[in-house]
Parts: C-alpha cells; structure tokens; sequence
C-alpha cells in the first residue's frame, strides 16, 4: 500500500497538555478574583499539593509562571497560553450547548481544548457569531477573528 494513502495519526505529548491545564486553572483562578494559591489549583486540578510545587517549579523555569514566596502569577507566555485554553473551552462549551444541542461534556472539552490551533478556533468562533459568554456565563476572550467581525452579544 501507498505510504502517502495511509491515514497519519497524531499522538500529542501529555506533558504539553499537563503543562497547558496548570496555566488555565491559573488564569481561571485570577479571573475569578481569588489569590492564586497552590492549595486552590490543587482543588481544581485534583492534584495533590506537592505535585503542584513541583510543577509550579517547572513552569517557572520555563518563564510560564512567576513562583515565589509571594505567589503565583502567569508570565507573558503562560497568560498567553490560559488565556487560548480558556477560549478554546468556552466555545467549545458554546458549541456543545447553542449549535450541537447536547449536554455539555467537560471531559470531552478538555480532550479537544488542547489540539485547536488558531485557525480552527477562529473559524468555530466565527461560525459560532464571536459569543461573548459560555453556557456558564463567563466571557470568552477575544480572538483576532472578533475584532474584525461585528460582535454577537449573548
């Protein structure tokens, strides 16, 4: 058989995931106006507290987070990444609920959250009409494709 008509498939590494999970559990965490504590994304990764220690360590020599004794806050890069897992979940979320008409499946949004790229997610939130709120009422951060297209209010 043909090497060119075989079907490729794709195996994403699960550290990438891992790492984007800790930034979106950060950004979500300062949206809602909490102090980040490594107690707090513990609760919400379901992770125990020395796992996010050591990760938070990573994350900081990666220039992802900022970790210290004072805190923990998203560096440029890291608030980047939570803030297009954040976008990517929502819309997805939105997809589910408004265009699809199924109950929204968390699991199956995190599976899918992590492999949209630019392209895909602009073109969903255009076919979506650029909503401003997911199901649960938060707002979706803005893509490039929102600033060119009239808004939808939600």
């Amino acid at each position: 058989m043909d090497i060119l008509n075989q079907e490729i498939l794709f195996v994403g590494t699960a550290e990438a995931e891992h790492v984007e999970m800790y930034l979106k559990a950060i950004w979500h965490i300062k949206e809602r106006g909490d102090i980040v504590k490594i107690s707090t994304i513990a609760k919400m990764l379901n992770v125990r507290q020395p796992s996010v220690v050591q990760m938070l360590k990573k994350l900081n020599g990666q220039k992802l987070v900022n970790y210290n004794k004072a805190g923990v806050s998203l560096m440029e890069e890291g608030e980047r990444i939570g803030t297009v897992m954040m976008r990517n979940s929502r819309l997805l979320e939105v997809l589910m609920e408004s265009a699809l008409k199924i109950e929204i499946n968390e699991e199956m949004v995190c599976g899918i959250e992590h492999h949209m790229n630019k392209q895909f997610t602009d073109a969903l939130c255009t076919m979506l009409k650029h909503p401003r709120k997911c199901p649960h009422d938060n707002e979706i951060p803005k893509g490039e494709c929102c600033s060119t297209q009239q808004s939808n209010e939600n």
